[in-house]
C-alpha cells in the first residue's frame, strides 16, 4: 500500500459478546462524506395520480447499535457495538435536527460482503507465533466471523505471495523456468485460518492479489520492482490458476483475483512494475484464457489502485471489448490513498454493467480520527456502487508487525500482544467496531436501498435477504443530533449523541410511503436533475425522457419530492413567482413540501404550483413555481 493524504472534510460538523478491549489503532487525513448517489434507472412513465398513502405497516420495533469514542483520533472506544432500548416506528413522531427518509423500493446494488486480510502478518500473530492459546485463538476468530457471537465478517481479500504485511518475502514456486515445483506449503497458517473463517462464516467470500511474481520472472530477478518478463506471462498466468486450484481443492473458492497490487508501488517490499499495454496484454491473452481453460468461475478484477489512477491504469482495459467482454471478467477493484469514491459513479455510469469493488484502504498511525475515516469509507463506498469493502491486515502486534518493508504504522480489526507485558491478550479496535457496524446486521445477498444523503448525519441504508432493514449513520457534527427517520408512513426520532456510529435494523414491509418514478410535464418532457448533479442548487428542468437516475424521482410520505437521495427545493424557500426549482438536502422545510391537487403539483410552503417557464418545453427549461393557473404548463403525470 501507499499512502497519500488527500481528501479533507467538507461537511461541518442482539450485540455481540465481542472484545471490549480499549483500541489501540491510529488515522491522518480528514476525509469527505460523498453524497454521490445513483439510482438504478426505473422505467416507465407513470399515469397522474392522487398521492393517497395506504394502510400503515404495523409499529415495527426498532433495535439500535451505538459505537462512540472519546477521543480526537476517535480510537478510544467507549462503547462498542453496544444495544440500546428498542424503540419503534409511529405514525407521527414530531420533528428533528436532520430527516432521512429510507425508502426500500428504491433499490441499488447487491452487497457481497466486506472484511479485510488474512495477511502473512495476521496469521502469525493470531495462529503461527504462537502467542494465543488455542482458546484465545478460537475466541478471536469467533468474534470476527461468526455472525451471531461475532460481527459476521464476510469478505477476505487475501495475497498471492508475499506483501509488506508478511515475516519476509516468499512465492510458491522458486525454482525457474515453469511452476512444476509450485506449493502453498508456506501458506499453511493463512489457509487454516481462512478455512475456519469459512466454518465460521459460510456466506464469507474470498479474493486474492499478488504483489510480486517469482523473481526469477522478473528482469530484474527480485522481489521489489521488476517488471514480468514477457517470455513467462504463461507461466505466470498457470501460476494464479494453480493457486486458485490449490485453495478449492482445501474447500476455499477464489471468487476474484486482480492482476497486480498497486500496478507501479512500490520499492522496498514485494511489488512488480507493469505499464498499462502489458497488463491488458497479459489479461486477455494469458490470464482470463488461462481461467477459462482450467474451467474455474475465477472472476478478474481489474485496477486495485486509487481512485485517482482511473485513467491510467484502468480506463485502457475497460475500454478494451475482449477484456470487459469477457465470461471470467468480474469488474473493477479501487484502492482509497488518493482520489474521490464519486470516480466509482462517474465510472458506473459509463459501464453500468461493470461492479465496483473497494479492495483495500487501510487504518494507520498516519489517520487524524479513525473512526470518522472508517464510516466514510463504509458510506461513500456503497452509496458508489461498491459491492464490497476490505480493509487491509486483519490483524497486527503492538508494533504493528511484523512487516517486511512498507508499512510499519498500518493498524487492523485487531491487535494481538506478542512482545510486551500483555503477551497473549488481544484488543479489538474502532476498526472491529465501525466494520460490524456493516458486517453483523447486513449478510450477502442484500442490496442498497433509498437513504437520504445528509451531510450532518451521513448514512447508507439496506435491505436483507429475509427482508430486514439496516440503517448506518454517524454523527460528524460536535453535538448530539436528533434524527428522524421516515420509513413508509411512519418514522422515528432518535438522539443521536456526537463521535457516535449507529445502526438501527428493523423488519416488515414499507407501506404508505409514497410513488417512485418519473414525472412527465409540458411537451411529454421529464422532470430532470441537470446532468445527474447531486451538488446542493443544481437546477430541476425539463429534459427529453430518458430513463436515467435523474428522471427517478419518489413522492416520500413526508411530502417531499427527492431524486439522486436529495429533495426538490424552492430556492431560498422564496414564495414569489418565478422563484426557480433545485436540488437540495432534504430538510424538513415547507420549501420541499408538495401536494398533487388534480394534475399540479402545488408547494405547501408558498402555495404556488409547478410551472414550466414561459410555456417552454425546450431541453433545460429551469423549472419555477407561478400562481396556480390550471394552463398546460402546469399539467404533470406523477409515478402511480
Amino acid at each position: 500500500m501507499q499512502v497519500f493524504i488527500v481528501r479533507c472534510l467538507t461537511y461541518p460538523g442482539q450485540a455481540p459478546t465481542s472484545g471490549k478491549g480499549v483500541p489501540t489503532v491510529s488515522t491522518a487525513r480528514k476525509r469527505t462524506i460523498q453524497a454521490s448517489v445513483l439510482a438504478l434507472a426505473l422505467a416507465g412513465a407513470g399515469a397522474a395520480v392522487a398521492l393517497a398513502p395506504s394502510a400503515f405497516a404495523a409499529n415495527e420495533q426498532v433495535n439500535v447499535y451505538l459505537t462512540s469514542t472519546n477521543d480526537s483520533g476517535g480510537r478510544n472506544v467507549t462503547r462498542g457495538l453496544q444495544q440500546q432500548t428498542p424503540i419503534s416506528f409511529a405514525s407521527s413522531t414530531g420533528s428533528a435536527n436532520q430527516t432521512i427518509t429510507v425508502n426500500e423500493n428504491t433499490t441499488y446494488q447487491p452487497f457481497e460482503g466486506a472484511g479485510a486480510s488474512i495477511t502473512d502478518t495476521a496469521a502469525f500473530d493470531i495462529k503461527g507465533s504462537g502467542a494465543l492459546s488455542a482458546a484465545t485463538q478460537n475466541d478471536v476468530m469467533n468474534r470476527l466471523f461468526d455472525p451471531t457471537t461475532g460481527i459476521g465478517v464476510s469478505a477476505l481479500r487475501n495475497v498471492i505471495g508475499s506483501s509488506d504485511l508478511a515475516q519476509y518475502s516468499y512465492s510458491y514456486d522458486n525454482t525457474c523456468c515453469d511452476v512444476g515445483d509450485f506449493s502453498l506449503s508456506r501458506d499453511a497458517d493463512i489457509m487454516a485460518l481462512t478455512k475456519q473463517a469459512r466454518s465460521l462464516n459460510p456466506a464469507l467470500f474470498v479474493m486474492a492479489s499478488p504483489w510480486s511474481a517469482p523473481p526469477w520472472m522478473k528482469d530484474n530477478n527480485a522481489y521489489s520492482q521488476g517488471y514480468l518478463q514477457a517470455q513467462y506471462y504463461p507461466a505466470y498466468a498457470q501460476y494464479f490458476v494453480k493457486y486458485i486450484q490449490g485453495y478449492q481443492a482445501q474447500g476455499v473458492p477464489i471468487r476474484y483475483v486482480t492482476e497486480q497490487n498497486e500496478p507501479g508501488c512500490c520499492a522496498g517490499y514485494p511489488s512488480m512494475q507493469w505499464n498499462a499495454s502489458g497488463l491488458d496484454y497479459f489479461a486477455k491473452t494469458n490470464l482470463l484464457p488461462a481461467l477459462q481453460n482450467a474451467g474455474l468461475s475465477t472472476k478478474l478484477l481489474i485496477g486495485d489502485w486509487n481512485f485517482d489512477t482511473y485513467d491510467a491504469w484502468v480506463a485502457p482495459l475497460i475500454n478494451d471489448a475482449a477484456i470487459r467482454n469477457h465470461p471470467n471478467f468480474g469488474g473493477i477493484a479501487w484502492h482509497d490513498y488518493a482520489g474521490s469514491p464519486s470516480t466509482e459513479t462517474a465510472v458506473h455510469n459509463q459501464f453500468p454493467n461493470v461492479n465496483m469493488y473497494n479492495t483495500e484502504h487501510s487504518g494507520g498511525t498516519w489517520v487524524g480520527n479513525q473512526q470518522a475515516e472508517d464510516m466514510g469509507d463504509l458510506i461513500d463506498y456503497f452509496r458508489n456502487w461498491g459491492r464490497s469493502w476490505t480493509k487491509w491486515s486483519m490483524a497486527v502486534d503492538e508494533q504493528m508487525g511484523p512487516h517486511n518493508g512498507g508499512c510499519g504504522t498500518c493498524t487492523g480489526l485487531v491487535t494481538v500482544h506478542r512482545n510486551d507485558s500483555r503477551r497473549g491478550q488481544v484488543d479489538y479496535t474502532i476498526e472491529y467496531y465501525t466494520m460490524g457496524h456493516l458486517t453483523k446486521f447486513v449478510r450477502p445477498g442484500a442490496v442498497r436501498i433509498d437513504s437520504t444523503a445528509n451531510g450532518t448525519v451521513p448514512n447508507v441504508a439496506f435491505k436483507n435477504s429475509d427482508g430486514s432493514k439496516a440503517l448506518i449513520a454517524y454523527n460528524t457534527s460536535g453535538g448530539t443530533q436528533t434524527v428522524k427517520v421516515n420509513w413508509g408512513g411512519q418514522s422515528f426520532v432518535y438522539s443521536l449523541p456526537t463521535k457516535t456510529s449507529a445502526t438501527f435494523t428493523w423488519g416488515g414491509s414499507q407501506s404508505g410511503g409514497g410513488r417512485t418514478g418519473p414525472i412527465i410535464g409540458y411537451g411529454g418532457k421529464c422532470v430532470d436533475v441537470a446532468g445527474a448533479n447531486t451538488a446542493n442548487g443544481t437546477p430541476v428542468q425539463l429534459y427529453d425522457c430518458n430513463g436515467t437516475a435523474a428522471q427517478v424521482w419518489t413522492l416520500a410520505s413526508d411530502g417531499s419530492i427527492q431524486a439522486l437521495g436529495k429533495c426538490m427545493d424552492v430556492t431560498a424557500a422564496s414564495t414569489a413567482n418565478g422563484t426557480k426549482i433545485q436540488l437540495y438536502d432534504c430538510n424538513g422545510t415547507g420549501a420541499q413540501k408538495w401536494s398533487v391537487s388534480g394534475s399540479a403539483l402545488v408547494n405547501t410552503g408558498s402555495g404556488k404550483c409547478l410551472d414550466a417557464t414561459d410555456f417552454s418545453s425546450a431541453n433545460g427549461n429551469q423549472l419555477q413555481i407561478w400562481s396556480c393557473t390550471g394552463a398546460a404548463n402546469q399539467q404533470w403525470k406523477v409515478p402511480a
